[in-house]
């Protein structure tokens, strides 16, 4: 008998996969974790009913999240995830060659250890104790607050803005972010559909735009999250990505991001640019 896992994306709207098999179904200190195999995009991950990453698709996400800010930036080396348990992100920063330390702050220590488990390929610097790599299982927003003038780089790979992550899409968190920030430094933090979630992504760039010399949007396709496309909200003290141009060198191989992507990712349609106008 087929098995079906639903996230509601929205009251009106609901994405199902077929599970072949539940591989863990339990409660942390924060919230809901089920992870479990579909038959489509393989071994998923969902936190209190709602998806976040599957192994088939994942790429996607953590690609864009990763490599669009540390390739505006000429030169980071200290970078700062906020969240992103499940080390997608981390994976991927790590890669980079100029890249000297990662500090990966996640709540829920349960995530980090059902990744590892069974996401390996995933989770896989965490797995390997990667010497760039360090993970703190811990409070990201008391974490910001305190850091100053340090990171070249910081992303914020958080779930939705309700339970643990709702901290994470206030007005003081972006302040915050901006002091931990050196001189030149910028920041990503993924904001939802622009479909389906339009208040909240211009209330974030209201947030970055009014303390961020430059605050841009960016898209990609993601599959499994609502509407299949998703945004990413991104704060810049220097650097423009609308004036990028290729810095130094990808010395490694991606299967979504490229250079091309890095421009044309921040080219946004009519409908997202008349509703950020205003801003």
């Amino acid at each position: 008998m087929s098995q079906w896992i639903t996230e509601e994306q929205t009251p009106h709207l609901r994405l199902s996969a077929e599970a072949e098999e539940v591989l863990y179904s339990g409660e942390s200190e924060f919230q809901k974790i089920e992870v479990f195999k579909s038959k489509e995009y393989g071994t998923m991950l969902a936190l209190d009913g709602v998806f976040q990453t599957s192994e088939r698709e994942e790429f996607i996400y953590h690609e864009m999240m990763s490599h669009v800010p540390l390739f505006l930036h000429p030169n980071p080396e200290r970078v700062l995830i906020i969240g992103g348990g499940d080390g997608g992100v981390a994976r991927e920063c790590v890669r980079h060659d100029c890249v000297k330390e990662v500090t990966m702050v996640e709540i829920d220590g349960k995530v980090v250890e059902l990744a590892k488990q069974y996401l390996p390929t995933i989770a896989k610097a965490m797995i390997e104790n990667n010497p760039k790599l360090t993970v703190k299982i811990g409070d990201g927003i008391g974490f910001m607050a305190e850091a100053e003038d340090y990171y070249d780089v910081i992303i914020v790979d958080c779930s939705d803005p309700i339970g643990p992550g709702e901290g994470l899409f206030t007005e003081e968190f972006y302040k915050n972010t901006l002091k931990a920030l050196k001189k030149d430094g910028l920041f990503v933090q993924q904001t939802e559909s622009p479909m389906l979630h339009q208040p909240l992504v211009e209330k974030v760039f209201g947030y970055v735009n009014n303390h961020f010399p430059i605050a841009r949007l960016y898209t990609a396709f993601i599959p499994i999250y609502p509407a299949g496309m998703h945004c990413f909200t991104l704060g810049s003290k220097t650097f423009d990505p609308l004036t990028w141009t290729p810095n130094r060198e990808q010395n490694f191989e991606t299967k979504y991001y490229n250079a091309e992507i890095q421009k044309a990712a921040f080219a946004l349609p009519n409908f997202v640019k008349n509703y950020l106008l205003t801003k």
